[in-house]
């Protein structure tokens, strides 16, 4: 049972697959060690004809002997590569699957902190490794050390033990020399992984800066930094290569040594008559048989090693604490409620200290102040991006850190700051917000998000594909097509994030008379700067160093040296100053 769960850690596999490994691994020790049954039988028939006893009788033993061993073979190959390869490509099926749903139920503050990049290496390129791993090296190494360990005990008690010693001693001492260079191995293939990575966000970086870089002139000295970033990748390739070479390649030379030990030491005992010129001959044979593949397995043992970083990556993904709850809500209406949120992020900075607030149903709360003060921390934490460290965080009554978060977000209508678009047509972009809403639907959210002045200059109007992450799309309108999304989903909760940061003055007005239409009976919470956007707020929180410095309607503040009074007034000056 230990052996299934360590497997299953190691290599990322289900229980299923780890029971399937060990039989894979069992079918290539039987194939192995049928392989080895045609020695056998020519050792019989040798020592039949050198000893004259070879009759008539005896030939369809070794005639029908053959054909069995031919047939066992034949099964044992069919058992292998079904055990070794159909259902490795069916276990590496089920890890994708489980690393897409563990992905898909990582709190989304997870991707946040992660290189996309290395991401996608672990989807791709780290999980179609362990794949190799598991229908190449792992059973072959395995079922090698196996099968080379039932036949050597078989022939330390069938033959000279003297003999086996000086045919077997090179394998123990090549493993030896395998398995002190792992650590080293491992460092040099991490290494090796790390410049990967940094070229790949090279690469991503150019492609997505390139028209930034050409304005101002900076693409040769951008290129020249992505070269030696391409350059170190070879470079650390071909290190990690001949660092593998020198051990295994030493390990090789020495299995050779086996060879010449097994002559030695057999032409003495043969001299002085302790063994047959037949046994000296089938020790011969047998080091032939066995060293090839045996080169062969010490150099998957090497990528086993290496491998080993591959699934540390996969399982340190796999291991993070995945976003649990009830898919059923029993909250009571929609009000959020802060009550003394404590947050910090993994360097135990901390980003809020003892906020409390009630965004309630039906009205507009905003969240306002300096930048860093922990506004959009707020939004997250309120739509379960993170957990609070201290506090709770409740909706219609129910702590949302015991719902689910994709039940949680059903009643969530988000509009980020950094609007994500795809290269689809404008009514798909938007039908995201809703899945299966018909074009009418669809149609009447764009209508009221603004969007309808585009689109109907665009070529083919709703139908027209605008690029990647809308690249066809002017900032303003990328974000009206977000917006259009969260009127389509129509949620009871609303987060705006800077909503309007990317709207001219008109446009912003036409959004905000959308908005109030919209919030009839929902509660909304919005991040703002521009002061205007939310002078029709029903209440103000300002968030100042983490903690709640001061809320209130905007009335009430205005009427006061509050902060938010501070700082319409310097938005004012701002607004007002010219050339």
């Amino acid at each position: 049972m230990k052996m299934i769960e360590k497997l299953q850690h190691k290599y990322a596999l289900s229980r299923t697959g780890a029971i399937d490994m060990i039989k894979a691994c069992i079918s290539v020790a039987l194939t192995n060690i049928v392989l080895m049954m045609p020695a056998g039988i020519l050792y019989f028939l040798i020592k039949d004809l050198l000893e004259g006893s070879l009759k008539k009788e005896r030939i369809p033993f070794y005639v029908v002997g053959s054909l069995i061993v031919l047939i066992l073979i034949a099964v044992t190959n069919y058992i292998q590569y079904n055990a070794t390869f159909l259902t490795t490509y069916k276990e590496s099926g089920v890890r994708r699957t489980h690393l897409a749903e563990t992905l898909r139920k990582l709190p989304l503050s997870y991707f946040g902190k992660k290189n996309i990049a290395d991401l996608t290496t672990n989807i791709m390129g780290d999980c179609a490794q362990i794949e190799t791993a598991s229908s190449h090296w792992i059973p072959e190494l395995i079922g090698a050390v196996i099968s080379v360990g039932i036949v050597g005990i078989s022939m330390f008690f069938a033959f000279d033990w003297r003999m086996v010693l000086a045919s077997f001693w090179v394998i123990p001492v090549a493993f030896i020399i395998i398995i002190t260079c792992s650590g080293a191995e491992k460092k040099a293939v991490r290494k090796n992984q790390a410049v990967k990575l940094d070229m790949s966000d090279g690469i991503q970086e150019c492609l997505e800066s390139i028209r930034d870089l050409r304005s101002n002139g900076a693409q040769d000295r951008y290129m020249d930094e992505l070269a030696g970033k391409i350059k170190a990748v070879e470079k650390q390739a071909l290190f990690t290569e001949l660092k593998m070479a020198v051990y295994v390649n030493s390990a090789a030379i020495i299995l050779k040594l086996g060879i010449g030990t097994t002559a030695v030491v057999g032409g003495a005992l043969f001299v002085k008559g302790d063994i047959t010129l037949l046994t000296f001959f089938m020790f011969l044979m047998l080091v032939s048989r066995l060293y090839d593949p045996m080169q062969i397995t010490l150099q998957n043992f090497a990528a086993i090693i290496a491998t080993g970083v591959q699934c540390e990556r996969l399982d340190e993904v796999l291991s993070t604490k995945l976003q649990t709850g009830s898919e059923k809500m029993t909250n009571s209406g929609y009000d959020i409620v802060f009550e003394h949120v404590g947050f910090k992020y993994s360097d135990d900075t901390d980003v809020l200290s003892d906020v409390s607030f009630t965004a309630k149903q039906g009205e507009v709360t905003a969240l306002i102040g300096p930048s860093g003060g922990g506004k959009t921390t707020i939004s997250r934490l309120a739509a379960r991006f993170w957990d609070v460290n201290t506090g709770s965080i409740k909706l219609g009554g129910q702590d949302i850190s015991g719902i689910d978060p994709e039940t949680l977000l059903k009643n969530y209508s988000i509009v980020f700051q950094d609007v994500t678009l795809f290269n689809n047509s404008v009514l798909e972009n938007i039908r995201i917000g809703k899945s299966g809403a018909t074009d009418e639907e669809v149609m009447e959210a764009a209508k009221l998000a603004n969007c309808e002045e585009f689109i109907n200059l665009l070529p083919e109007k709703y139908d027209t594909f605008i690029g990647e992450n809308g690249s066809e799309l002017s900032g303003g309108e990328r974000q009206r097509i977000s917006i259009a999304r969260a009127f389509l989903k129509d949620a009871p909760v609303i987060l705006l994030d800077e909503a309007t940061a990317s709207l001219d003055a008109e446009n912003e007005t036409a959004i905000q008379q959308a908005l109030s239409r919209l919030i009839k009976d929902k509660t909304v919470l919005i991040i703002a700067h521009r002061m205007r956007t939310i002078e029709n707020a029903d209440k103000i929180v300002v968030l100042k160093d983490g903690v709640v410095a001061e809320q209130g309607n905007p009335g009430e503040l205005s009427a006061k040296d509050s902060i938010y009074r501070r700082m319409k007034e310097q938005q004012k000056i701002s607004q007002e100053w010219s050339m």
